[in-house]
């Protein structure tokens, strides 16, 4: 995750979605309970990294997993849902790894002076990239794209796989025990799908995203 930060602006470039623009107020330092917070997770995550090891699954294997185990279910390919989650995913993949297909639009940079006026101008840069990249043909950005679901309760979870670029990933909402409930099946997920030795090694996003699930409260 990329971070540009003045007074009043944070831009967001995340590796599983657009890029997001916040404005909001912070110090330098940030406050004291967020340094707190951060030293936490810090050491929090350096305990869970000494019990990873190596054991890994195939996104095939994941899926026959989340079928049998939890009784998950295929979103349409023609659904809402679908199109839109596929949309936001194939911008960020063009973004990260086709740039060349971008030109000028590549890289937004956010204006110097911070004025209303400007971050309009940079939301409207935003809105036209990504136009132009829906626009794309889906042969310069090959997919196989999928989304199951499954519920506990009223809660649900999404869970997100690229064959093609060995993407993972959950999200899911409820109320407050759904949400305990749907987050430690999220980690059972990642469990199962695991990482390699090489992985582990090379500190790859497969096993960037093991540990930063595994040490999320």
């Amino acid at each position: 995750m990329k971070r540009k930060n003045n007074s009043n602006v944070s831009i967001i470039g995340d590796p599983d979605g657009p890029t997001s623009v916040f404005l909001v107020e912070k110090s330098d330092k940030g406050s004291l309970k967020d340094r707190a917070d951060s030293y936490f997770y810090g050491k929090r995550r350096d305990r869970v990294a000494k019990t990873i090891t190596p054991g890994a699954h195939s996104l095939e294997e994941v899926v026959s997993y989340l079928r049998e185990q939890y009784g998950a279910t295929e979103v349409s390919e023609t659904s809402h849902q679908y199109i839109e989650q596929k949309k936001e995913l194939k911008e960020s993949l063009i973004i990260q790894n086709r740039p060349d297909l971008l030109g000028d639009m590549a890289e937004i940079q956010p204006p110097e002076d911070m004025t209303e006026e400007a971050v309009k101008q940079m939301f409207k840069q935003i809105d036209e990239r990504s136009r132009f990249i829906e626009a794309i043909p889906d042969e310069e950005m090959p997919m196989d794209y999928h989304v199951f679901k499954l519920r506990v309760g009223k809660g649900r979870m999404d869970i997100e796989i690229d064959f093609k670029w060995d993407i993972l990933s959950c999200s899911y909402s409820g109320n407050k025990k759904e949400m305990k409930q749907l987050r430690d099946i999220c980690r059972e997920i990642y469990i199962y799908y695991g990482v390699t030795e090489y992985d582990i090694q090379n500190n790859t996003k497969r096993y960037s995203s093991l540990l930063t699930t595994l040490s999320s409260d």
